[in-house]
Parts: C-alpha cells; structure tokens; sequence
C-alpha cells in the first residue's frame, strides 16, 4: 500500500516551491490564492527571504504547508491509500486526502500558527533533544521534575524531543544527561510545542476547527496524538484539538503503517527528516520523497 506522509516545522529553507510556481500553473494559481488568504504575500519570503524571514512561525507553518500541498497536487497519479503528518505536516495530509479543502486547510494552519506564537509569547519556553535513552527514562525523569517538562515528539527509538519551561528543560537536560543520554540538545524553537503551555493556543484553534467543515478522506489518517487510523471527520477534528498540548507519537505511527499494510512511504514536501525517522523505526521499510517539481 502506499502511504504519503507530510513533514513539520523545521524543514523550510529559503527558495523553496519556486519552482512550482515557475512550472505548474495550477501551483502559481494557488500560491497567488494563499498570499491573498493570508493578507501578505508570503510567497516573496519563501522565494526570496532569508533563513531568519523563514523562521517566523507565521510564516514557517504556512509554507511548509503551501510546499507539501501543492507538490501533492500536481503529482500524477497521486492515489494514497494512507497519510500521516508530523505536527503541522497532519494538516496537511488532511488536504492531501480530501478531508479539508485547500483554503479551509490553509486558514486552519495560519491561525494555528499565530495561537501558537501568542501561547509561546505567554510564558517563555522550549525543547530539547534527547539521543540515546529508551523512552521510559525519558518520561520517568520528566514525571520526576517539579517544573513543566513532558516528553512531546516520539520521533524514533532512542530520539525523544521534550517540550517546557526553560527551568524544567534545563533541569531534565541535566537528569537526562546524568542518566546517560548521548546527546541533550536544546533546540532552536519559540516555545515549549505539544506540551500543556499549549493550552491557550489549543483552546483558539478548538473554535476555528469545530467552525470548519471536515469531509470524508478517501483514505485513514494516522493522527499524531494516538497513532491510530482513522476515516470519521468528527474523531479526526478532535484529535487535530488534542495535537497541541499532546504529544506526536511518530514511532508508533510508522508501526502502526506498517502494520497496516504500507509498503512505500513517500515523504511530500521539504527536507528528508521524516524518510530519515522511518528508516530508523524499521530498516526494511522503502522510502521516497517528492520534494521539488522535477
């Protein structure tokens, strides 16, 4: 079977979908759509802006998004038979399966993108991450911490990224590290992601999804917040609710695939992390990615 899966924030760098907006008339017809969406254009920063232009989260989401949607939507033959996304990246697979239009899907991860960065403007945070320890020690001694810090993104064994207060990071770095984590890095973000100092943002982006007509994909979407597949648009709706303050059990999404049958992941949109991940979760797996026109 083949599964499609879409990557999150981190993977942007500056050029990016230029040249679906030179070749593909469908992709410049929709990018054009997207800067009037989204009342600037954000175009002219993914093309010709810099790393740092990039990293603003307004802009971040949404172009990933833009860049892994339009891609699937001038692949051929593009037929999945299961998505999943990583974060952000489960938006949109929700476009890519038709449970979302495109529009309804970019306004979605705009204000996503906004409530996040006002969540994270709240109560300065972070995350880290943490190499080389089973997941169990990573959740014992984030449980054992009196500050906010929780394990948020599974990604694959022995990876873990954690998500928190600046205090409650630097204090589980020091734990982890002292447990025999090969690596505790902290990471360049704006806030503490899928972790409960998500709340205000997840109570925003609660009433935007609940307001937005979800549809019936023509295939199950494994959602981050349980790993699970799922076709109903009202369960799909509330774990896209859940996502923010939850954390992304990636591992257990590319078990679940497997098990459910994937036999080819194709990773759509920039960078390779998620081909990456796959691999490590399980060494036969085939991977493939579309990450430009050609």
């Amino acid at each position: 079977m083949k599964a499609y899966v879409f990557p999150g924030q981190g993977a942007q760098y500056p050029g990016m979908g230029k040249d679906l907006y030179d070749k593909s008339p469908l992709a410049k017809e929709l990018f054009e759509k997207a800067n009037e969406i989204l009342g600037f254009r954000i175009t002219d920063i993914m093309f010709d802006g810099t790393d740092e232009d990039l990293k603003q989260t307004k802009v971040t989401q949404p172009a990933i998004f833009l860049h892994s949607v339009l891609l699937a939507k001038t692949l051929e033959n593009f037929q999945p038979e299961m998505v999943a996304g990583h974060s952000l990246g489960e938006f949109s697979a929700l476009v890519a399966n038709g449970a979302l239009s495109f529009e309804d899907g970019l306004r979605l991860v705009s204000k996503r993108a906004l409530a996040m960065q006002k969540a994270c403007e709240i109560e300065p945070s972070t995350m880290a991450a943490i190499v080389g320890l089973d997941d169990e020690v990573v959740e014992e001694v984030c449980a054992s911490i009196d500050d906010v810090v929780v394990p948020a993104n599974y990604n694959c064994p022995g990876q873990l990224v954690i998500s928190g207060s600046i205090s409650g990071i630097d204090k589980a770095c020091e734990a982890l590290t002292a447990r025999g984590a090969k690596r505790a890095l902290k990471l360049a973000v704006g806030g503490a992601f899928h972790s409960p100092l998500m709340e205000p943002a997840r109570e925003e982006l609660a009433a935007a999804i609940e307001a937005t007509p979800f549809s019936a994909p023509v295939c199950p979407i494994y959602q981050n917040v349980n790993a699970a597949p799922t076709s109903d648009p009202e369960v799909i709706k509330q774990n896209l609710i859940s996502q923010l303050t939850a954390p992304v059990r990636w591992t257990q999404t590319a078990k679940n695939m497997i098990a459910g049958g994937a036999t080819l992941f194709t990773e759509i949109g920039p960078g390779k992390v998620l081909q990456g991940l796959i691999k490590k979760v399980d060494k036969t797996a085939e991977v493939a990615g579309v990450n430009s026109f050609e």
